[in-house]
C-alpha cells in the first residue's frame, strides 16, 4: 500500500463516463482464501442516500457473482493504458477454472479495509455494499435496451458507498 495514497473523497476527479464507459475497470472481490476480478464497462457514481456511491452491474453466471454476493466489500480498480490488455484479458476468460488474475500479469493486493485490488493500478475505490436490485423487463423503458439481453440473463446492480478512495503515488 505504500505506493498509494489515500484521497479525501471530495477531492477525487472522476470522469466516471471515460473511465468506466471507455477505459474500463476491475470489479474484484472475495477474501483471503478466495477472490475474482471482472472488467467492467458498465456502472457510475453518484451520491446517494448522503453517500458518495459506484453503481456496477454484475451477472449472476459471471464467476464474480458469487463473490459479490458473499461479501460485504468490493472494489472497482481503474488502470492505465499500458495495462490494457490485462483487463481485455480478465472480461474474456472467468476464474472459475484458473488463475486469471496471475495469467493476466496482476499482483492481488489486500487493502486496510480487506477488499482488494492490484498493485498495478492507478486508481481504487473500496465499496461497502449498501443495496442490490436485480433489473428485468418489467422495468425497460426503452425496449432497445433488451439487445443487451438476449437470453434474458438480466444483470445484478448493486450500490455500494465508496468507503475509501487511493490513487498511485506519481514518481
Amino acid at each position: 500500500m505504500n505506493r498509494f495514497s489515500k484521497m479525501n473523497l471530495n477531492d477525487l476527479q472522476f470522469d466516471p463516463v471515460r473511465m468506466i464507459g471507455h477505459e474500463w475497470m476491475l470489479i474484484t472481490a472475495g477474501d483471503e482464501s478466495q477472490c475474482n476480478t471482472m472488467t467492467a464497462s458498465w456502472g457510475g457514481t453518484g451520491y446517494l442516500w448522503n453517500k458518495p456511491v459506484v453503481f456496477i452491474f454484475v451477472r449472476p453466471q459471471r464467476f464474480t457473482f458469487k463473490f459479490t454476493e458473499e461479501q460485504p466489500i468490493f472494489t472497482c480498480s481503474f488502470f492505465d493504458k499500458a495495462h490494457r490488455k490485462a483487463l481485455q484479458y480478465c472480461g474474456a476468460h472467468s476464474g472459475r477454472d484458473m488463475d486469471k488474475i496471475k495469467a493476466a500479469g496482476l499482483t492481488l493486493m489486500q487493502t486496510p479495509e480487506g477488499a482488494f485490488t492490484f498493485e498495478q493500478a492507478d486508481i481504487f475505490l473500496v465499496c461497502k455494499k449498501l443495496y442490490y436490485q436485480d433489473l428485468s423487463a418489467d422495468g425497460v423503458v426503452d425496449a432497445s435496451v433488451l439487445q443487451h439481453y438476449p437470453e434474458n440473463d438480466f444483470h445484478r446492480m448493486y450500490v455500494g458507498e465508496i468507503i475509501s478512495a487511493s490513487a498511485r503515488i506519481k514518481k
